[in-house]
């Protein structure tokens, strides 16, 4: 059975649980503390463990952690992250005074880029965060074919990426390579579009994407 470890537990972080339960993997959910286990959990069956513990029980790694605390959460386990790959679906974003985000939180940079020079040994990988978090499960509910792109300059970590996406449901035309990590900064910088879309069109599935 293949074993994948995701760091964070909330609508992202559970939407992904149950799709990669659903296509046969053990999945262990990292969580701040294992005696608080989220009673509230209305995800599938799956491992609590602290994020250390989830982090080296596990070869692939999801960062689905609040994107503007993820560079200082994932930097305190560097040792344990060391040869893993690391697939990071968040976007570091400032918020305004109701919690929304508004604009990016590293303009110039890429929080992929970020993490890739703070985790030298781990292979980072961008990919998922143009789309609702709904759609990285069930990419077909769309009436417009999504895009699902990815950054990295791991080619192996990249493909094994890709079989993650296409175990989720992504066909593999679907999945758009961009090229190295500073490609992540298209990837991001599109998802300051985001909080206009939610304005103006509510809470409802979408990705953006590539039509051609």
């Amino acid at each position: 059975m293949k074993q994948i470890a995701i760091l964070g537990a909330g609508r992202v972080g559970s939407a992904l649980a149950a799709g990669l339960v659903q296509a046969g993997y053990r999945v262990t959910v990292g969580i701040r503390s294992v005696e608080n286990p989220l009673p509230g959990w209305t995800g599938p069956e799956v491992t609590f463990a602290d994020h250390a513990s989830a982090v080296r029980q596990n070869p692939i790694v999801i960062n689905a952690t609040p994107g503007d605390t993820s560079l200082e959460r994932l930097s305190l386990l560097k040792s344990e992250l060391r040869g893993k790959v690391l697939i990071d679906v968040s976007n570091a974003t400032r918020r305004d005074a109701t919690g929304a985000s508004m604009s990016l939180l590293y303009p110039d940079e890429s929080l992929g880029e970020l993490l890739q020079a703070a985790l030298p040994e781990t292979s980072v990988v961008k990919t998922l965060n143009t789309m609702m978090f709904t759609v990285m499960v069930d990419p077909k509910c769309l009436a417009t074919r999504p895009t699902a792109f990815l950054s990295g300059n791991d080619e192996e970590a990249k493909s094994t990426v890709a079989s993650v996406l296409e175990d989720l449901g992504w066909p593999s035309e679907w999945i758009e390579d961009l090229g190295d990590m500073t490609s992540a900064r298209g990837a991001e910088a599109m998802f300051s579009v985001v909080p206009f879309v939610l304005r103006q069109f509510g809470f409802r599935p979408f990705a953006l994407t590539i039509s051609r």
